[in-house]
């Protein structure tokens, strides 16, 4: 056990382990590593082989300009104090007690990986689906890669109105020569390329400005190359609570996504092959299943919006009901953390119990000594990925402040040299940064021969292949 109360020079540095290398974990380090009058050392743990998390696996493959973040991260990754271990996983190959004995520091930003549900009956018939496993899956997320979606449907529903509901509902919609562009996993292409979708409904359970999706998003869906778009236009119009909240505060981003749909309830339909129509004010209250347990259509309760004694507006059942027939359904209604083996986690909001990014003991609600949380596992699915940035900075604020009052875990093992030989011996198979440097070389390669930003690799045992080292 070491007897240096505070580490953080050249000699004894701050050992820092980050759990998860989506964004979050990216700026945590960056934060870290740009200390000054403190010598930080950092590793940066994922499960999958691959960095960047939500950017590479979760951002639309046919929204590139998004996934060039990853240059700022890959500087990062270049600094001389920084590691990534690769197809490590918290749980499996390693728990809690393993990082308390190697480093100070513990930072957990594993994000927020699952679905929220809808909570109505037939939710688990066949051909209803989280969006976040259609999502992963043609990103080329490995877990999600051997996964099926029934794309023989003719008609689709996508629950929410969020960007993620969105971005699928518009990959539903793009044509095969629009997504031959872009990095979608090829199964993924080769799938879509056999769609029969012609009708996609994204529905929405308030009004138009209530909508969470941005106006780039909704004006996106107005040019797709093979597919029209529609609205309704008694659900587009304005009801008088919101004409009201917009006199009183004027917000020109809602007042112009209330201009698009509402231009779209005034645009002719051209014959394209897909058509998709956005609603409003309208609950799924039942998925409809046949003899086989399959989706057949979904039942929906009309809405009207009410105001709260906080002044908000809640939609309010009107009692009147339609049915949508659909084989295929994808939920987009929120999304929650998953609890790490070993860390406090608070189930009903989805996040790690946390107080400005500190660690809380269940028991004592006090800090936790040495353990840190950023990002959506520490303050719920909130805002895009620069908003992690400053959520990073304020928990890299408090593990200064804790590192300057030393308030730090006391490990036996704090060198680098024995967490690398306590990793392989745990898991062989790791990958590190100069391991994924290659990979996306290759990737870049392939996809340069087919005139796409990259040819994904989706598997662990491609990936190993590609390095030619044999998996485990």
């Amino acid at each position: 056990m070491t007897d240096d109360p505070m580490p953080g020079t050249a000699a004894r540095p701050l050992r820092v382990a980050i759990i998860g290398a989506g964004p979050t974990g990216f700026y945590a380090a960056d934060h870290l590593l740009r200390q000054e009058g403190v010598v930080v050392e950092v590793d940066l743990f994922d499960r999958l082989p691959t960095p960047f998390g939500l950017v590479r696996l979760g951002v639309a493959p046919d929204h590139q300009k998004i996934k060039s973040v990853t240059a700022a991260f890959d500087k990062v990754a270049s600094h001389p104090r920084f590691r990534f271990f690769g197809h490590v996983e918290l749980g499996k190959h390693l728990d809690v007690d393993d990082l308390r004995r190697h480093y100070h520091q513990i930072l957990y930003c594993t994000g927020a990986q699952t679905d929220r549900r809808m909570g109505i009956p037939g939710e688990d018939l066949r051909g209803s689906h989280p969006a976040t496993e259609f999502v992963a899956w043609y990103n080329g997320h490995p877990d999600f890669r051997d996964d099926r979606f029934d794309l023989t449907q003719e008609r689709v529903a996508v629950v929410g109105v969020g960007n993620v509901a969105v971005d699928v509902a518009r990959i539903l919609c793009r044509s095969s020569a629009e997504l031959a562009t872009t990095d979608i996993a090829d199964y993924a292409l080769e799938a879509l390329r056999g769609s029969r979708v012609k009708e996609v409904y994204l529905l929405g359970r308030r009004g138009p400005a209530q909508a969470a999706f941005t106006n780039p998003e909704i004006k996106e869906l107005g040019e797709l190359a093979d597919a029209d778009i529609a609205t309704r236009p008694e659900e587009v119009e304005l009801d008088e609570l919101t004409r009201a909240g917009l006199e009183r505060t004027p917000d020109r981003a809602t007042t112009k996504k209330v201009d698009i749909l509402q231009g779209y309830a005034l645009r002719k339909l051209t014959g394209k092959s897909r058509l998709l129509v956005v609603r409003f004010l309208v609950s799924p209250v039942e998925l409809v299943g046949d003899d086989t347990g399959a989706v057949v259509a979904i039942r929906l309760m009309r809405n009207r919006l009410v105001a709260t004694p906080a002044g908000t507006l809640q939609p309010k059942p009107t009692g009147e009901m339609e049915e949508l027939p659909v084989g295929l359904v994808f939920r987009s209604v929120g999304y929650k953390g998953v609890p790490l083996p070993g860390v406090p986690f608070n189930e009903s909001w989805g996040v790690i119990l946390n107080e400005r990014g500190r660690v809380l003991d269940p028991d004592t609600k006090q800090p936790a000594i040495g353990e840190y949380t950023a990002g959506w596992i520490k303050r719920g699915p909130t805002g895009v990925i620069g908003t992690n940035k400053p959520d990073a900075a304020e928990t890299v604020a408090c593990m200064m402040e804790d590192c300057a009052q030393g308030l730090l875990l006391r490990p036996e093992a704090p060198d680098a040299v024995a967490v690398e030989a306590f990793l392989r011996q745990r898991q062989p198979l790791g990958f590190s940064y100069g391991d994924w440097r290659r990979l996306d070389a290759l990737e870049v390669a392939a996809g340069r021969q087919q005139g796409r930003p990259r040819v994904k690799l989706t598997s662990v045992e491609a990936m190993a292949a590609a390095l030619d080292r044999i998996p485990a």
